[in-house]
């Protein structure tokens, strides 16, 4: 089953959203993330899909968040982060909760869903390919981290 979250998925949420953190190699902190997420959806930031086995346990997560594009004069889906239980993965979860975004695109308005994944990480490279996704192989992504 999949549906949008809510501030009473925040625990389920943020125990996910961990481990998703710890995959790329950022540190464990429940306490920092579950703020973080906590913020996201009070203000309205974030739109987060949850996903549930039929014991209503959660088993993964798609966060996207709403912003423009000047060059296409629209809204656009950004599809930020994406994470599947390891013990479940291969079983559809993933496709599922991009499908809700697909809807979630459709409902706004906004003709891309727009997503960024480790270069190394072929498995959901696969997945976006076979789902119509492609690769922008004409612009390149910058970054510029600034210090305090």
């Amino acid at each position: 089953m999949i549906r949008k979250a809510t501030l009473n998925d925040l625990d389920a949420l943020t125990v996910l959203f961990d481990q998703y953190l710890v995959f790329y190699k950022k540190p464990t902190d429940i306490k920092t993330h579950k703020n973080y997420l906590k913020e996201r959806l009070e203000n309205n930031e974030a739109i987060v899909f949850m996903a549930f086995d039929e014991q209503n346990k959660a088993i993964g997560f798609a966060l996207n968040y709403i912003t423009f594009s000047s060059l296409l004069l629209s809204k656009i889906v950004i599809l930020n982060d994406i994470f599947v239980d390891s013990n479940i993965r291969k079983k559809g979860t993933a496709r599922e909760l991009i499908e809700e975004t697909k809807k979630l695109a459709l409902e706004i308005g906004s003709p891309i869903i727009r997503l960024r994944t480790a270069k190394n990480n072929f498995v959901a490279q696969n997945l976006y390919h076979k789902m119509g996704f492609i690769r922008d192989e004409h612009l390149y992504g910058y970054d510029l981290t600034l210090t305090k």
